[in-house]
C-alpha cells in the first residue's frame, strides 16, 4: 500500500501548513462521532481504523467502482480507496450495463461492494468485514495530496450519454467547505444527517459522505428509502437532524402522512422543487426546506429557500458570467471555469441569480419560442396528472421540425383529455405529439429521467 503522509494526534487543517496535502479527517478529536450505525455512534478513531483495515486488503489497481449501498460501508470504502492512491468510480446507476460501461472506460479497475451480487461485475470484491470496535486510538492521521484524483463521477444521462468528471481531494475539500458553511449558518455547528439519496450520486457524496470528514457532522449509516424507513432513520440519530432528499422522495414522504421526529432542516436537489411541495413539507415538519444548486461538473455552489424567494444565493468565492449558450461558473473547487447550459440573470451585484432555464431546453418553431421546462410544468399542473415530462425528439419530421413529445402518469385519464387541457395552456405549435400514458416514468435513484429510457418508452419498448 502506498505510504500516506501523516499528522500527529489531532486531525486539523492547520496542523500541516503544506498546501500540497489535506487530511483525510479535519477538525475535532478521535472521540467525535462521524456516523451512526444500527443506532450506535462510530467514533473518528474507529472510522480511521476501519479505513486502514480495508485499504490494506484492496488489490492494486488505478481505480475501483464503489458499489457499497450501506452508507457507512460506502464512506469507509471511499476513504480506503483514496488512501490506497486509487480513484472511486461512481457510475450513473447500479444497472449492470452502466457499471460495465464505466469499467470498460477504465481498464484494470475492479468493483467493490458490501453485498453479494448475482450477476457480479467483473473483478468484483466484497468489502472486508470490519473489525469489532476496540476503543483503541487509530494512530497517526493520514494526509492525502490535494491534487490526487479521488473520484470520477458521471452525469445522469438525462441529456444524453453519461459524461465523466474528475474530482481531486482538494476540489472536494473546497466544495464541502461551502456546503458545511451554509448548513452551519442554518442549523449550527453540530448536526446529524439522514439521506435518501445514493452515496454514488455527486449530491449524495457532497451531503452524506464528505461532510463528516471536514466538520463535526455525523451521518446515518443506512440508506432509508420508504417513508417508514426515513422516520426510523431519523429517530435513530439525535437532534439536530438534517434530512437530505429529493423532490420525488419528499413528495412520497409528505403524502404518506408519516410522523417524523423534529428536524432542523430539509435539503433538496436533483430537480426543481415545486413551491407548493416545499410549503407543504415546511408546514408538516416545522423545518425550512433548502434547495442547493450545482452539477456533477461543478458540485454545489448556490442555495435558496423556495418559500422565501426565487433568487439563488451564491456561495463565497463563486462568480457567474452569463453568456449566450449558458453560464460560466468560477468557484473555489474548480481549477478552471466551467460552462453550464443553464441560463441565468444576475442580481444583488452578482451575489445572486435567477434561473431562466437551460439552453438545450429552449424551443423555436415557426418563429415562436418556448422551453421544455415550462411545458413540463404546464403538463404537471393538469389535475389528475401525477407525473410527466415533455421532451423534443432527436429526428426531424418531413418538414425538418423536431417534434415535441410527452409521457404522462395519469390514472383514469385519456390522452385526448390531457391534450384538451394542454390546448388551453400552451400554443398549439408546442402540443406534444406523440403523448403517451404510462404507469410510471423511468426515474433513477435520485428522481432524474435518463433520456434513453424516455425515448424507449415513447417507442413502446418497455
Amino acid at each position: 500500500m502506498r505510504e500516506p503522509r501523516v499528522l500527529s494526534t489531532v486531525f486539523d487543517l492547520i496542523a500541516d501548513p503544506s498546501p500540497g496535502s489535506l487530511p483525510l479527517l479535519a477538525g475535532g478529536t478521535a472521540a467525535r462521532t462521524v456516523a451512526w450505525r444500527d443506532g450506535s455512534p462510530v467514533t473518528a478513531g474507529q472510522f480511521l481504523a476501519d479505513v486502514r483495515h480495508v485499504a490494506e486488503r484492496l488489490p492494486p489497481a488505478p481505480a475501483a467502482v464503489n458499489l457499497c449501498e450501506e452508507r457507512y460501508a460506502f464512506l469507509v470504502a471511499f476513504c480506503a480507496i483514496a488512501l490506497r492512491g486509487q480513484a472511486n468510480l461512481l457510475p450513473p446507476s447500479r444497472a449492470p450495463r452502466a457499471i460495465d460501461e464505466v469499467m470498460a472506460d477504465h481498464p484494470g479497475c475492479y468493483a467493490l461492494g458490501d453485498l453479494p451480487l448475482d450477476p457480479a461485475p467483473p473483478h468484483y470484491h466484497r468489502l472486508p468485514a470490519l473489525p469489532a470496535p476496540t476503543g483503541e486510538a487509530a494512530g497517526e492521521w493520514p494526509l492525502i495530496d490535494a491534487v490526487q484524483v479521488v473520484a470520477i463521477g458521471y452525469t445522469s444521462g438525462s441529456t444524453g450519454r453519461p459524461a465523466a468528471h474528475v474530482k481531486t481531494w482538494g476540489s472536494f475539500h473546497a466544495s464541502t467547505a461551502g456546503n458545511l458553511r451554509m448548513l452551519r449558518e442554518r442549523v449550527g455547528e453540530r448536526f446529524n444527517v439522514v439521506a435518501t439519496v445514493p452515496p454514488q450520486h455527486m449530491y449524495g457524496i457532497e451531503t452524506s459522505v464528505l461532510l463528516p470528514l471536514l466538520g463535526d457532522v455525523a451521518v446515518c449509516g443506512s440508506r432509508p428509502f420508504f417513508p417508514a424507513d426515513v422516520a426510523a432513520g431519523l429517530t435513530a440519530v439525535p437532534a439536530p437532524r438534517v434530512l437530505v432528499t429529493t423532490p420525488v422522495h419528499l413528495r412520497a414522504l409528505v403524502e404518506s402522512g408519516v410522523t417524523l421526529p423534529p428536524l432542523a432542516a430539509m435539503l433538496s436537489a436533483t430537480a426543481p422543487m415545486p413551491q407548493e411541495l416545499a410549503a407543504r413539507a415546511e408546514q408538516r415538519y416545522g423545518a425550512p426546506l433548502v434547495e442547493v444548486f450545482g452539477s456533477t461538473e461543478t458540485c454545489v455552489f448556490a442555495t435558496r429557500q423556495p418559500t422565501a424567494g426565487e433568487l439563488w444565493q451564491l456561495y463565497d468565492g463563486v462568480r457567474l458570467h452569463p453568456q449566450p449558450d449558458g453560464t460560466q461558473v468560477q468557484a473555489p473547487q474548480l481549477a478552471t471555469p466551467v460552462v453550464l447550459a443553464d441560463l441565468v440573470t444576475l442580481h444583488e451585484d452578482g451575489r445572486a441569480f435567477r434561473l431562466c432555464g437551460r439552453h438545450a431546453d429552449l424551443l423555436e418553431i415557426a418563429g415562436k419560442r418556448a422551453s421544455l421546462g415550462d411545458l413540463t410544468r404546464r403538463l404537471l399542473a393538469i389535475p389528475g396528472v401525477h407525473d410527466g415530462v415533455v421532451l423534443q425528439l432527436d429526428e426531424p419530421d418531413a418538414g425538418g421540425v423536431r417534434r415535441i413529445a410527452a409521457l404522462a402518469v395519469a390514472p383514469g385519464m385519456t390522452e385526448a383529455h390531457i391534450l384538451d387541457a394542454l390546448r388551453g395552456a400552451m400554443d398549439p405549435l408546442f402540443l406534444p405529439r406523440p403523448l403517451r400514458l404510462v404507469e410510471d416514468l423511468p426515474r433513477n435513484e435520485t428522481g432524474k429521467l435518463p433520456r434513453a429510457a424516455l425515448l424507449a418508452l415513447l417507442a413502446g419498448r418497455d
